[in-house]
C-alpha cells in the first residue's frame, strides 16, 4: 500500500557501512548501499520491504562503506543508480560492473517520483562527493555523512531541514591516542577533506539549528575512535548551551536498524 506520509529509516551507519531508506507515495529510495547485498536485503526485510521494489539508489561517493552492495543491487538487479560522472566512473572501475546510472552534475536538483532531490558538493577525499537534501510532502531531510568541514554552501543547503543526518565520526582524544592508525591516516581523517569530529559536528549543528529541525541522527561513528555515549554527550552539551530543548539526538548504529521515522 502506498504511503502519503514520508518514511525514513537508517538501515545502518558507521565507518564500516552506511545505508538509509526513504519512501513517499510509492517512491522507494536507498541513500548509499554500504553493506553487502544480502545485508541490505535483510535490513529492508525488517521494515517489510525488498530490494526489488526500490525505485533507485542515490550514492554520495565511491568509498566502499557506501557502495559495497551495488554489485548485487546495481549489477544483478539492475536498479537505477543516481550519481555524478566521476563517482560513476570510480564505482564501475572499483566494482567492475556496468550500472544503469542516472548521471547528474553536482549541484543539480531533480525529481524521482514524488521526492525532490537537491545535490551539493561536500569537502571529502573522494572523486566528487555530494550531500543530499530531500523534500517530500512538506518535509525536508538533510544528509551529511562524510565531510571534513561544513562550507557555507553545505550550511545553506541543509539549514531548512526538519530531519538531519550529521556525521559524528570521531572523538579527537580517542583518535590521537589510537595506536593502530598510522599518523598519515590520522592526518587524513583530521583534514578539511576528512571526517567531522564530535566537536566539529557540534559547531556545524550550532550554525544550522532552527526550531524547524526536529529530528537529528548522529551517523558514521568510528568503531575504534568514538563511542555513542561520547558523541551524544558532545552534541547534548552544545544543545544545552544553546538552550535547544526541542531536539533529542539519536545515534545511528552500524549493526542495528533505526526505528522508522514517519513524518506527515
Amino acid at each position: 500500500m502506498e504511503t502519503v506520509s514520508v518514511q525514513f529509516t537508517i538501515l545502518g551507519s558507521g565507518s564500516a557501512g552506511n545505508c538509509a531508506y526513504l519512501e513517499h507515495e510509492g517512491t522507494r529510495l536507498l541513500i548509499d548501499a554500504g553493506f553487502s547485498g544480502r545485508q541490505i536485503r535483510n535490513r529492508l526485510t525488517t521494515i517489510n520491504r525488498v530490494p526489488e521494489s526500490l525505485t533507485g539508489i542515490l550514492i554520495t561517493h565511491e568509498h566502499s562503506d557506501h557502495i559495497q552492495g551495488l554489485t548485487a543491487l546495481a549489477g544483478r538487479l539492475r536498479l537505477p543508480v543516481y550519481c555524478n560522472r566521476q563517482t560513476r566512473e570510480a564505482i564501475e572501475s572499483q566494482l567492475e560492473i556496468k550500472m544503469d546510472a542516472r548521471v547528474y552534475t553536482t549541484g543539480d536538483s531533480f525529481q524521482i517520483g514524488s521526492v525532490y532531490v537537491e545535490t551539493f558538493s561536500v569537502p571529502h577525499d573522494a572523486q566528487d562527493p555530494v550531500g543530499y537534501s530531500f523534500r517530500a510532502n512538506g518535509v525536508q531531510i538533510g544528509f551529511l555523512t562524510d565531510l571534513g568541514h561544513a562550507t557555507k554552501l553545505v550550511v545553506e543547503r541543509v539549514r531548512a531541514s526538519n530531519v538531519l543526518v550529521l556525521e559524528t565520526n570521531h572523538d579527537l582524544k580517542m583518535l590521537q591516542e589510537d595506536t593502530r592508525r598510522p599518523w598519515s591516516l590520522k592526518q587524513r581523517i583530521l583534514s578539511r577533506h576528512g571526517h567531522l569530529s564530535n566537536e566539529a559536528a557540534s559547531d556545524v549543528l550550532e550554525e544550522i539549528l532552527t526550531p524547524e529541525l526536529t529530528h537529528l541522527y548522529l551517523g558514521h561513528l568510528s568503531r575504534d575512535c568514538n563511542r555513542p555515549e561520547i558523541a551524544l554527550g558532545a552534541i547534548n552539551n552544545r544543545l544545552r548551551r544553546m538552550g535547544a530543548t526541542h531536539l533529542t539526538p539519536v545515534v545511528a548504529s552500524q549493526d542495528i536498524v533505526c526505528p522508522t521515522l514517519t513524518l506527515s
